[in-house]
This record gives C-alpha cells, structure tokens and sequence, in this order.
C-alpha cells in the first residue's frame, strides 16, 4: 500500500506548489468526507477542455497541472489523485478507452475516429476497499452537455453517466487498468496507433493544440 502513498514524479504532491493547494483539505477529519470533498473540488474547479492535449512529462505534473484553469481528464486524474495521496488516502490512476455518442463532433472531426483513448479515472482506497472515479467533467459541462453532474459517495464506483434520458452518453470498451504513475511512454503510443495523423505535424492553435514525445 506504501507504493500508492507515495510523491512521484507525475504525482509530486511534496512539492510547496501542491502543499499549499491540498492544505485545506487536510482539516477534513473523516476521510470519506475527504475523499468527496477533494474529488468534487478538482471536478469543478478546472473546466473540462479535450482539445488542448499534452503528453510530454513536464505537462502532467500536478504541481504544474494546479496552477491551469482548464484541464482533460487525464489532468484532472493526475491532480485528484495526488490529491488523495497528500490527503492519506491510497490511490491509483487508471486508463480506459471510451466512446462518447453525445456532443463530440467537433472532437471526432479532429480525432477521426470515435473512440477517446486514454481517458483518466481514479481508483481511491477508502473505508478499506478500492473504488473508481473520475472528474471529469464540470458542472458547466454537464450542463451544456444536458447530463446531470457525476457525484460520487466514496463507496461506489463512479465512471461516467452512462445515459442522458433514454441515450447512451458514454461507453468504456477498452481498459488499461490501473497504474502507480503516469504511465507515459504507453499513453503516449496508444495516442499514436489509435491517432497518427496527430503526430505528422504541428498541431498549436488556439481551437487545438496537441504535443507528444
């Protein structure tokens, strides 16, 4: 359990950057109150932005992801669990491969293809068993995207609203599993088999922007 306690190099949480960020957090004695309290912070204080991607190592450390505004999932993974590590709690960061069948066009324009890969979650030990979520998506978001907010309990997995109305929204069909760190010579190829055209030019505009190894 140590392992997932542990300041990494992605999820560098002994950083002063990241001491002063999470030190609020730290008054909140019950830990599943905790638990809650940072997931809804980190997804409703960055809003959800999939189109400014950036897979170099310097880019997703949470000392450094802290200070944006806007933020992907795999950023908000990253901070949220260096979050729970700073707060107590055991984490992991988990990677799936997801299809959005709603408000994703202008996205799968860019993509080509309909599946999202290397989408980021969270797996949180509390109240002694593991359990995933992810924070995704703001309540902005949500809103513009007519689904209703993911909240989470700290005892149930949360990954994603499965439906708006009667529609399917999101669907997983692909799981990396979960990892101790940023795994980011994988995340990095899967980006590249699944989306080549990205990597044959420079990809920095201000509707999109993607950087890579």
């Amino acid at each position: 359990m140590d392992e997932f306690l542990t300041s990494t190099p992605f999820l560098d949480f002994d950083t002063p950057e990241f001491q002063a960020y999470i030190r609020p957090f730290l008054e909140i004695k019950d830990e599943t109150e905790r638990a809650i309290t940072l997931y809804n912070h980190v997804r409703d204080t960055f809003l959800y932005d999939p189109f400014h991607l950036d897979l170099r190592p310097e880019a997703l450390k949470a000392s450094s992801i802290i200070l944006k505004k806007r933020a992907w999932c795999v950023e908000k993974a990253i901070v949220l669990a260096a979050s729970f590590r700073a707060a107590g709690i055991p984490s992991k960061l988990g990677y799936g491969t997801v299809i959005n069948h709603i408000g994703v066009e202008k996205l799968t324009a860019i993509l080509q293809r309909k599946e999202i890969v290397f989408h980021g979650y969270v797996e949180a030990f509390v109240n002694n068993h593991w359990v995933k979520c992810t924070p995704a998506f703001d309540p902005y978001v949500c809103r513009i995207s007519g689904v209703p907010l993911l909240t989470w309990d700290g005892k149930t997995d949360a990954l994603f609203q499965a439906y708006k109305g009667d529609e399917q929204f999101m669907e997983y069909v692909h799981f990396y599993g979960e990892f101790a760190d940023v795994p980011v010579e994988l995340m990095n190829a899967e980006m590249k088999k699944y989306y080549p055209h990205l990597f044959e030019k420079t990809h920095n505009s201000r509707g999109f922007s993607f950087f890579h190894l």
